[in-house]
């Protein structure tokens, strides 16, 4: 005789790039053990192969590519996920910024993580007076090609995730598609860009939305509180 099956519950929620809602399921204790081994092994790169796994097997809702999805909407995926899975409240350990040595743990609601929007954030970055170039965000593949893969340097890793995040060229009167260039071309073009344009182009990235949290820490040995903000998926799993 079989034995029953589990009905597992579904819960609904809003990417923060682009509004679009889906359903999810909390994750099963076979991919529970997935996230745990890759925890374990304290490699960024495997947590974040881990996470990616689970999120695949965890959206109930069709024609979500999790590998396309921005580094920022993985995050506040996982967490959600997470949360509905092992339960709200995670520990973290945070070093004391005073004496940058003593560890200390925190609690922290997971529902209490938000994603921090910068209000001068745009995806239209003005090059000059004619031209204007569209910007998307990176996924979650292409961050990881920048940071963990070994055997490349920061400048080519930099020009390589600048160039995949072009969307659009235009000016009044033409446009031109990232997508019909080749790399060789996109790099080319950024290569000629001056320092203040290049900079504009930095600002898309350093103002773009990510998991944010604020939290007080007490030095035991000092007696010493300060303010941490914990950003990325990372620091909520040290």
């Amino acid at each position: 005789m079989p034995l029953p099956k589990i009905n597992t519950p579904t819960y609904e929620l809003t990417l923060p790039s682009n509004g679009k809602k889906i359903k999810y399921r909390p994750f099963l204790v076979r991919e529970e053990k997935i996230l745990i081994m890759a925890l374990e092994t304290e490699d960024q790169k495997q947590i974040t192969d881990a996470v990616i796994q689970i999120l695949s097997s965890c959206i109930v809702t069709r024609g979500i590519k999790i590998e396309k999805l921005a580094t920022f909407d993985i995050e506040y995926l996982f967490l959600n996920v997470r949360s509905k899975s092992v339960g709200e409240t995670i520990k973290v350990n945070i070093i004391c910024p005073d004496d940058e040595k003593t560890s200390v743990e925190i609690p922290i609601d997971l529902d209490s993580i938000k994603i921090k929007k910068d209000k001068s954030h745009t995806d239209i970055v003005k090059l000059d007076d004619t031209l204007s170039m569209k910007l998307k965000y990176p996924s979650m593949k292409q961050f990881i090609e920048s940071n963990f893969e070994a055997g490349k340097e920061t400048i080519s890793n930099t020009m390589e995730v600048i160039t995949s995040c072009i969307d659009i060229i235009y000016n009044d009167e033409e446009s031109w598609s990232a997508s019909e260039s080749t790399q060789k071309e996109l790099e080319e073009f950024i290569d000629q860009l001056d320092t203040k344009q290049f900079q504009t182009i930095e600002k898309f990235f350093d103002t773009m939305p990510k998991l944010s949290h604020r939290v007080k820490v007490k030095n035991p040995k000092t007696e010493v509180e300060s303010t941490v903000i914990l950003e990325g998926l990372a620091a909520f799993f040290n």
